[in-house]
């Protein structure tokens, strides 16, 4: 029975007046997180005794494919009958369910991955918990509910999720339980996973509360270089005390994930602050822990780990661009009035300000995303948004007007532009005699930054 400390149990939705055949248990999340006091956002309930011809002429709608699983006539909410599987192939899929009347709840309960997740609520409120899932709560430890665990590979990743939740909260995995995980890499199960599995499971971490647990506890299990090797290849990469204390490239990306996470809750900042730096990765040993050129060969390793994942095009190409232009950003004051407006070009500033904004927490993540630096200000943003309501300001259309051969008007109102900058750097430097030289830097579009160089915040 629940003790007088512990949340009131999840009861039923109150439109819930149609009676369920055999017997029903809320479990998994539901009953986890009302024990964690976290809020209960979608319920899950298990039925056992009955079968699927009784669920439906109760008016239950059968939505399940592998398995009887029926969606209530009134909340909706997925009822799915009690089961146990087996394992009859390699990877996620190889499995033969049972859904007899006969499966009991600890059975259906036995085949979950984890403890936390393999406690039920009964109808008057009680817990139903046959693998100390609530001691495993108090004691904040992910740990596997039986062997069965080795089974599906998927479960590596989840695990990863999980932690990637409820890191804040103290969790840790069990040393046991990291133990399989290690071997189901070392077994080739993990090989047996999908792009669309892997980015699903990713994509969920990523908009976790500590992302870099995700990435993190995979890394520990030894999964982390089979699933996304390019970001595994950044640890132990060095790059320049001087501008990163923190030295190690892959902890350094895992700072600006951490950080562009505290800033925005968008999964596509998030992703673009995992991939900034991927190109770190193949700069040649001879050159550390300098890493001139990484932006161009970030940008094209995102591309391809993102067409490998199958992530979605809106996504990918916002981390393309601000792998390809963060130390841009990074180094605004001394860019040519040319090489600015031709960024601001690249990044779409007109036709794309959500981006753009999100360009701008990536490059204010990956500064503040070094060690001792997590309180610095940054003011490149600021001028960057400046310089980008500037270019907009010029009106294109009245210069093509005034164009009879229409070739040259995207020429010309990039000129105008760039004028418009200049225009706009001579004012402010009439203000407060800080106007860069012009030609001070001889950095294109094509150029890549310095670890070693320049203001320190080169990446």
């Amino acid at each position: 029975m629940n003790s007088p400390s512990e949340p009131a149990p999840a009861r039923s939705d109150p439109q819930d007046t149609i009676a369920c055949p055999g017997e029903r248990y809320l479990v998994g999340g539901a009953v986890r997180d009302r024990l964690l006091g976290l809020p209960v956002l979608d319920r899950d309930w298990v039925v056992v005794g009955t079968t699927p011809e009784a669920m439906i002429d109760a008016g239950f709608r059968p939505v399940g494919k592998d398995f009887p699983v029926f969606l209530h006539p009134q909340t909706h909410e997925e009822h799915a009958l009690a089961r146990t599987e087996r394992k009859s192939g390699r990877g996620y899929h190889g499995f033969v369910f049972n859904t007899a009347p006969d499966v009991s709840l600890e059975a259906d309960l036995e085949r979950r991955d984890l403890t936390i997740n393999a406690m039920a609520e009964a109808a008057d409120g009680s817990i139903i918990d046959p693998f100390n899932g609530r001691r495993d709560i108090e004691s904040r430890q992910l740990r596997h509910v039986s062997m069965a665990f080795t089974e599906d590979p998927v479960r590596v990743l989840r695990v990863a999720r999980f932690m990637a939740r409820f890191h804040g909260l103290g969790f840790d995995v069990a040393e046991d339980t990291l133990a399989l995980m290690r071997q189901m890499v070392a077994d080739g199960e993990i090989d047996a996973l999908v792009a669309e599995r892997v980015w699903q499971e990713m994509e969920r971490a990523l908009a976790s509360v500590v992302p870099s647990a995700f990435f993190m506890t995979l890394r520990h299990a030894g999964a982390l270089e089979r699933i996304l090797p390019e970001v595994d290849a950044l640890f132990g990469v060095p790059q320049s005390p001087r501008s990163h204390p923190e030295i190690d490239s892959g902890v350094h990306t895992m700072m600006v994930l951490d950080e562009a996470s505290s800033i925005s809750d968008d999964v596509e900042v998030r992703l673009a602050a995992l991939c900034h730096d991927l190109g770190k990765a193949t700069t040649p040993k001879s050159e550390w822990p300098k890493h001139k050129g990484h932006e161009a060969r970030s940008a094209l390793i995102t591309q391809k780990l993102g067409n490998r994942l199958r992530i979605p095009k809106r996504m990918l190409d916002a981390a393309v661009i601000a792998a390809r232009y963060h130390t841009h950003c990074h180094r605004v004051d001394e860019l040519r009035n040319s090489t600015l407006a031709k960024l601001l070009y690249s990044l779409d500033v007109l036709r794309k300000p959500e981006r753009f904004e999100g360009f701008l927490t990536v490059c204010k993540a990956d500064s503040r995303g070094r060690l001792g630096f997590e309180n610095t200000p940054y003011p490149q943003a600021e001028t960057l948004c400046e310089a980008a309501a500037v270019f907009s300001s010029v009106d294109a259309a009245a210069i093509a007007r005034e164009i009879d051969d229409k070739s040259e008007v995207s020429d010309q109102v990039l000129k105008a532009r760039t004028r418009a900058i200049a225009a706009w750097r001579q004012e402010l430097a009439a203000a407060d005699a800080t106007m860069p030289e012009e030609g001070s830097d001889d950095t294109s579009l094509e150029a890549g930054g310095d670890d070693d160089t320049g203001s320190g915040i080169r990446d």
